[in-house]
């Protein structure tokens, strides 16, 4: 993956299709020992929004690499006081390899990436969540040994995680379907871009029927239904999306052999049943794990390790 070094990843639409198929496979050879790489730099981790998984998997993947991570809280640094992010960005440029944010708009990150030379990292936006939809490309993967056929059900708000995970799919060549209230499709032009992907070999579809999205699909996907920043509509939304929960009666319209993802936290009870999670369809566990896999390889490759194997 030596194309990728020093590039920054914003979006999916940073990849070619064959380059992400190509770091999905370096992904899988590192979680399965057959590949292994050093890469003694220093990653960088400012991160706007709480997170878990994002925050735990990039510095597992950055140690296990033999790197560090310098977690930069924007309350404890100036960023909280208004220092301009052009400015930030030229200074850790300096003194970091590579920099994962975590942030709300999309504009921003694409600050710190203009006025940063080193690769820069999207770990969420409101507009992308393209280090998840690694992992879920991965999963899926895993679960069916190929994407040619696969067909991948959304079901719940079009947001950051749907046009991520359209746009992988496309990419891949897999069946997309996207199963939202009419009032929160994703965004017109992410459909139009998967579109694209799609050519003639894939479908990519948009749908308010949650029943027409489940049938004979091999993956049902969801997320919360209100994200971080949208707290306040968290009670006002759950009527209007209950129809999209993923349960035990919406599993019966799939494939049997039908697999259940979630990016996680989960509220359970609402987008998603305790039992479905938990049942034996579930791979939202290798999901999360595969979170640090996909990372690694993607910092492997940005920062131009030494492989091995």
């Amino acid at each position: 993956m030596q194309a990728l070094k020093g590039r920054d990843f914003l979006s999916l639409l940073d990849l070619s299709p064959a380059e992400l198929a190509e770091l999905l496979e370096l992904a899988a050879n590192m979680k399965s020992g057959k590949v292994t790489a050093r890469c003694e730099k220093i990653l960088g981790l400012l991160f706007s929004k709480a997170s878990t998984r994002t925050r735990v998997s990039f510095s597992a993947a950055m140690y296990q690499l033999g790197g560090q991570v310098m977690d930069l809280n924007p309350m404890v640094t100036q960023v909280s006081r208004g220092e301009p992010l052009q400015d930030t960005a030229r200074v850790l440029d300096r003194y970091l390899d590579v920099l994962a944010i975590r942030t709300f708009a999309q504009a921003d990150l694409e600050t710190y990436a203009k006025y940063a030379e080193i690769p820069v990292i999207n770990a969420l936006t409101d507009w992308a969540h393209p280090c998840q939809a690694l992992a879920d490309l991965m999963t899926i993967k895993e679960c069916f040994g190929q994407f040619s056929g696969v067909t991948v059900s959304y079901f719940g708000d079009g947001n950051n995680v749907a046009h991520s995970l359209m746009l992988g799919c496309a990419m891949m060549g897999m069946n997309v379907r996207v199963a939202t209230p009419p009032d929160y499709q994703p965004n017109g032009s992410v459909v139009g871009k998967a579109k694209t992907f799609a050519g003639d070999r894939s479908e990519v579809v948009v749908t308010t029927d949650a029943i027409a999205a489940a049938k004979g699909t091999h993956v049902l996907y969801t997320d919360v239904w209100a994200s971080m920043g949208q707290e306040a509509e968290a009670d006002s939304r759950i009527p209007v999306f209950q129809p999209y929960q993923i349960n035990s009666e919406l599993l019966k319209y799939a494939d049997p052999e039908a697999i259940v993802l979630h990016c996680l936290p989960a509220h359970r009870g609402e987008e998603i049943t305790d039992a479905v999670i938990e049942g034996d369809q579930s791979r939202v566990w290798d999901q999360a794990e595969n979170r640090m896999h996909a990372q690694k390889a993607l910092l492997a490759s940005v920062l131009g390790a030494t492989f091995e194997g």
